[in-house]
């Protein structure tokens, strides 16, 4: 890979991707958007890695859309044409939008480690982790109300199914913040940790404990939730029937049921 604002190392079989835009609290320009998709698109993709964390250098996790960016946003979509341009502006977003997903589109479980910032942009992005760690001094908003825009690329679709409807609608509208605290009362984040250097241990021990299981099972497990969140319970149920009758008889549930009759930790291949 080629990435240019975030950073990947691989630590026993988990990845740590990190926003590397620390000077300017980790705001996403073009480039950063880019690297994410590409940076977990090689994740899924990689044998070695079977789960991701997902953090910030400097300060803060991710203070939101560069307002660079924004500004430079006319240039790209300029056209004589009106409907052209606006074609094009849709398409932009589509791709943003595609970037976000690639964390739910990876197969390996991806875990949030937030400290300082985490607004607008950056939001989108931790709500499409499957679960977020968060420090005492992590801080959530939706912050495209107070610039004059409606939040579109995720954050209005995901923040409902993880904080309710009433909370979400109350960030968006409003555009308050929310402390780290009050994120692990409302279910925004699974725990609260002392700071950075906390959280993102938390994270990698959450992604080792993961990097121990069956892959099968775990990108299957992944697959399924997304699938059955997205469907209703008789679909989802038809779901995994099938994927189970397609996946279950595995070399990994064999090995599995050894280990827990030798009372050994069992190993699996990637």
């Amino acid at each position: 890979m080629s990435l240019q604002t975030v950073t990947v190392e691989v630590n026993d079989k988990a990845a740590l991707i990190r926003f590397n835009r620390g000077d300017k609290a980790n705001s996403l320009n073009m480039q950063m958007w880019q690297d994410l998709r590409s940076a977990m698109d090689w994740a899924d993709g990689e044998p070695g890695v079977r789960a991701v964390v997902l953090a910030g250098h400097g300060k803060h996790f991710c203070a939101g859309i560069d307002l660079a960016m924004m500004v430079g946003l006319q240039g790209q979509i300029e056209d004589a044409c009106e409907a052209r341009k606006r074609e094009k502006l849709r398409r932009l977003i589509l791709d943003l939008q595609d970037c976000v997903s690639s964390l739910e589109r990876c197969r390996k479980p991806v875990i949030a480690a937030i400290h300082g910032a985490c607004l607008g942009g950056g939001l989108d992005i931790a709500l499409a982790a499957d679960f977020r760690f968060a420090a005492k001094d992590a801080v959530f908003g939706v912050r495209e109300v107070d610039i004059g825009m409606v939040a579109d690329v995720g954050s209005l679709q995901r923040l409902p199914r993880v904080v309710g409807e009433g909370v979400a609608r109350e960030l968006a509208l409003t555009g308050r913040d929310m402390v780290a605290d009050e994120a692990l009362d409302v279910g925004l984040v699974n725990r609260v940790l002392e700071d950075e250097d906390a959280v993102l241990a938390a994270a990698m021990q959450s992604a080792w404990l993961i990097a121990g299981k069956s892959p099968l099972a775990v990108r299957g497990s992944k697959e399924v939730m997304n699938y059955s969140r997205d469907h209703s319970v008789a679909d989802g149920l038809q779901f995994v029937a099938g994927w189970n009758a397609a996946m279950l008889i595995s070399e990994d549930i064999q090995k599995a049921a050894m280990a827990a009759m030798m009372k050994q930790q069992a190993s699996f291949r990637d």
